[in-house]
């Protein structure tokens, strides 16, 4: 801070020089108090502005995560996945997350990597969606579907009565609201069933949070807090928890030329392990980033690589709780 406030006060003592000399020339009235403060904060921003990104563009010569640039042991990998307790015949898998961080991005991006082509099935970035949608991911255009489902839900807002409410996540995680149900920021869902017991295939399995890494700074406390208090409920469910970042391109300049260096960024690794696992005390081996299929028209394999590796990871959180729970099935009998 002493270097910035420092140099701001030579950008400034050197303008002060320049108008001194020139005001021996020509007249011109004093400046202002108010417009020498506002180059002063002008110059504190700007240094700033490059002091951070040189620290974006700043790369480890280790990785600090290791992954296998393999996109085809990856894909063959997921399609042989079956879940591990046998009446599930797929994963349930939630998305939430405020709107335009890339939920409905996440899966046309999955579904674009294995249909072999750019696909935009669900509606993204829009804040006219309101329902809840599940979508199947089928191995190719005429494929069989595969076992997982990605659970699509309203966006996070920070108001109580705007996006989804909170008290419907509980009726989400026990499969009880169904595929294109509308929500009700103002009402959740009241539950007519609650004595039946929820089969286990019916629940959601892992549920994955969404943020845009390249605005993490900018998103507002109260929604933090938002969700937060989501994070609390699903712990009462003892339903594991991911937290996918988004838009990694948009935020460090190497890893936009090449997405290879995403684990060498110093400037990623802190944005991990500080804005995201830390805030919102997700563990370290929880958090993926990612880089959806937004404006490319054509599939590029380290990016398939990322999104791929994020959900093998997730399929394996839901496959830990599968387990779990129907071994407390078994021990209820």
């Amino acid at each position: 801070l002493n270097v910035f406030l420092t140099t701001t006060d030579t950008l400034i003592n050197t303008n002060k020089k320049w108008e001194n000399s020139f005001e021996q020339q020509v007249y011109r009235p004093p400046p202002s108090p108010v417009v020498n403060g506002f180059i002063h904060k002008l110059c504190i921003l700007l240094v700033l502005f490059f002091y951070f990104l040189s620290e974006s563009e700043k790369l480890l010569d280790k990785p600090w995560r290791d992954i296998e640039w393999t996109a085809e042991k990856l894909l063959n990998e997921i399609k042989r996945y079956k879940p591990s307790v046998s009446s599930v015949k797929q994963a349930r898998i939630l998305l939430v997350g405020p709107i335009g961080v890339g939920k409905s991005s996440f899966f046309n991006s999955i579904n674009s990597v294995f249909h072999g082509h750019i696909t935009s099935q669900a509606v993204a970035g829009t804040t006219l969606e309101s329902s809840f949608r599940t979508y199947q991911v089928e191995a190719g255009q005429d494929g069989e579907p595969l076992p997982f489902i990605l659970c699509d839900t309203m966006g996070l807002e920070e108001g109580l009565a705007q996006g989804l409410n909170i008290e419907d996540i509980p009726n989400i995680l026990n499969g009880k609201i169904g595929d294109r149900y509308q929500f009700n920021p103002a009402s959740p869902l009241e539950d007519s069933n609650s004595s039946n017991p929820e089969k286990l295939e019916d629940k959601i399995h892992c549920v994955v949070y969404v943020l845009d890494v390249s605005k993490m700074g900018l998103i507002p406390e109260k929604l933090f807090e938002k969700i937060r208090t989501v994070q609390k409920k699903v712990n009462g469910f003892g339903v594991p928890q991911v937290l996918l970042l988004t838009k990694v391109d948009q935020t460090c300049p190497p890893v936009e030329k090449d997405i290879q260096k995403v684990y060498h960024s110093e400037y990623l690794q802190a944005k991990v392990r500080f804005d995201a696992s830390a805030r919102l005390g997700i563990p370290l081996l929880s958090v993926f980033p990612v880089k959806n299929y937004t404006r490319e028209v054509e599939l590029q394999q380290n990016d398939d690589i990322l999104l791929l590796s994020a959900l093998q990871k997730i399929l394996h959180f839901a496959d830990d709780y599968m387990r779990d729970m129907n071994d407390k099935s078994e021990c209820s009998f």
